[in-house]
């Protein structure tokens, strides 16, 4: 790594990307209880695909460690970065088993209503 501005820009670049991707799982939850299962499935998919980008460059910082670039000390930011990263997991796997619950309340409340 070049230097510390280096690192910063780099660690924004993984916010931004983990921050769009928990946006979307979010947004899904949203979606899912309007009983909109398609929108909420497609966020999802938006969410990894913003997640995947997040995911790449958190590789290339663990490269750049392994191979001896990396800095002496762990930045804040970064830390902030990788803690964004796993939020944004949680996100989906709330997002995913909520679709599951709106789909089986929406379910139970037609066979009710029949």
């Amino acid at each position: 790594m070049e230097d510390m501005n280096e690192l910063e820009r780099i660690c924004f670049e993984m916010i931004s990307y983990v921050g769009a991707a928990k946006s979307c799982y979010v947004n899904s939850i949203a979606k899912a209880r309007e009983g909109d299962f398609a929108a909420a499935a497609d966020l999802v998919k938006q969410g990894d695909e913003a997640y995947s980008g997040g995911h790449g460059v958190h590789m290339r910082l663990l490269q750049a460690e392994a191979s001896g670039a990396g800095e002496e000390t762990l930045p804040l930011l970064l830390l902030h970065a990788e803690d964004q990263m796993a939020s944004a997991e949680t996100c989906k796997l709330m997002a995913l088993n909520f679709a599951d619950t709106y789909r089986e309340l929406l379910s139970l409340k037609e066979k009710l209503n029949a």
